[in-house]
């Protein structure tokens, strides 16, 4: 995991004109992303993130522990959100639907978050240390959707059913949005349901 050197002599671009102080996690996330596109990930320093936000490196800890931290945005908000779509979705309906639902609607931003999302997830899936770093987010983002599956079922969320369920649904993500960031004219909430649908298709539907 890369972590920046706090003797690095490079200058500190400045912040942007009228641009107030980073107030917010989310704030803070998106001028990071901002400056990753711009100069790329591993040319950007944790010191270039705080001046452009017009924060104090202590500042900057008090919301993220590392730089790896930073293209993950506000994920562990999210997370809690499907947690709370799971639990409260209708125990009469199939378990793969309830899933397809759900993992559409988490992955639904505005459309005027897309091109930073594109990019946000480009650079996951290209910067070494980034990539390392998501087998952690992942393992969270599996967790959610075995111990759903899990409560459904009446199992422990470390058994077989609950755990393959969530490795499959990560892996129809994961490959919907490598179709998404290579190809333009992809939508990417339409590539997941599609992804969804045909699993279900191929592997049958549950019906606990």
């Amino acid at each position: 995991m890369q972590m920046d050197s706090v003797s690095d002599t490079r200058a500190t671009p400045q912040a942007r004109p009228g641009r107030a102080p980073a107030t917010s996690h989310a704030e803070l996330s998106g001028i990071a992303l901002e400056l990753f596109l711009e100069r790329g990930y591993d040319e950007t320093t944790i010191d270039d993130i705080v001046g452009a936000a017009k924060i104090g490196r202590r500042t900057f800890f008090r919301y993220f522990s590392s730089k790896n931290e930073l293209p993950w945005g506000e994920f562990g908000d999210l997370l809690g959100t499907m947690r709370e779509t799971l639990a409260g979705a209708d125990t009469g309906t199939p378990i793969v639907e309830v899933l397809r639902n759900t993992v559409v609607r988490f992955n639904d931003f505005p459309s005027s978050e897309r091109d930073a999302h594109r990019g946000r997830m480009q650079l996951l899936f290209s910067v070494p240390s980034l990539m390392a770093y998501s087998t952690l987010k992942y393992a969270d983002w599996r967790t959610v959707i075995a111990e759903f599956v899990a409560r459904r079922r009446g199992e422990s969320v470390d058994d077989l059913t609950p755990q393959s369920v969530s490795w499959a649904c990560l892996g129809l993500c994961l490959a919907s949005y490598e179709r998404w960031l290579t190809d333009p004219k992809a939508d990417l909430l339409e590539t997941i349901d599609r992804s969804f649908e045909t699993a279900a298709s191929l592997f049958g539907e549950a019906q606990h």
